[in-house]
């Protein structure tokens, strides 16, 4: 299956969630588009619905209603092949601390059955996306914390998704590990890669996204681009402040959802 590079990579129709035992919605209503080649910034407080929402994207979750389009094709009858297209980047480092770089390259590639002469262009490729040409060789393990997220990174672009999910990519990373991080997915998206990437770092998705959503209480409520979304919000200079005027500055403490 090949994308189609004329429609949209995500189309979200009125998508509702609910789980067993709780009041209220995890998702009502919800509807999202996002085009090719860009990298949409999805925000929200805890408890907002972004968790829900990758998780039904990703196949892990069936939504109870709505419609969920990747690629032009229908989750709901096409999620085997959609899959082999998208990639995830976990906020947890998922590598194998004992390994190289280089051997969880391999190992995660062997999964989408990579070999020969294309599984070492795209180690070659990946190793320097991220800058990591000179540590293939070494553990995992002996890794500061700035290469452990930026392996986290090239592990889940191996096989050359189509769609990637980005989620709290930056987490505890110096300011130079961010900025090759941000240098590597501009990169992606040039090559033409559409990703989807969440964070609380409000400056990061005004510096990085083409086009932002906010989500709270399972809706999104207001979706573009940084400029607008802060022309729109009164009294608002920066996304930050666009964020806590649309959801409040009450603590969410509960976990995501």
């Amino acid at each position: 299956m090949k994308p189609n590079p004329e429609s949209e990579v995500v189309k979200i129709e009125n998508l509702e969630k609910r789980y067993q035992g709780t009041d209220g919605f995890a998702l009502k209503g919800l509807n999202l588009a996002i085009r090719r080649q860009e990298i949409f910034g999805l925000l929200g407080p805890n408890g907002s619905g972004k968790t829900t929402t990758l998780s039904i994207i990703c196949g892990i979750r069936k939504p109870d209603k709505g419609t969920v389009q990747l690629f032009g094709q229908d989750i709901k009858t096409g999620i085997n092949a959609i899959k082999a297209l998208m990639g995830y980047v976990p906020q947890e480092i998922a590598l194998y601390p004992k390994l190289t770089l280089q051997e969880n390259l391999k190992y995660f590639a062997s999964l989408h059955g990579l070999s020969g002469n294309k599984l070492k262009e795209r180690i070659e490729f990946c190793l320097k996306v991220a800058r990591l040409e000179n540590h293939a060789k070494k553990r995992i393990d002996s890794f500061s914390g700035g290469m452990k997220r930026r392996s986290n990174l090239v592990v889940g672009i191996i096989h050359n998704p189509s769609l990637l999910l980005l989620d709290e990519p930056t987490v505890g990373v110096d300011p130079q590990s961010k900025n090759a991080i941000f240098e590597a997915l501009n990169a992606l998206r040039e090559n033409g890669m559409t990703m989807i990437y969440t964070t609380h770092y409000m400056e990061e998705v005004e510096t990085l996204c083409d086009s932002i959503g906010i989500m709270d209480n399972g809706k999104m409520i207001i979706q573009g681009h940084a400029s607008d979304l802060i022309r729109q919000t009164p009294d608002c200079t920066n996304i930050g402040e666009v964020f806590l005027a649309l959801t409040g500055k009450q603590l969410r403490d509960e976990s995501d959802s």
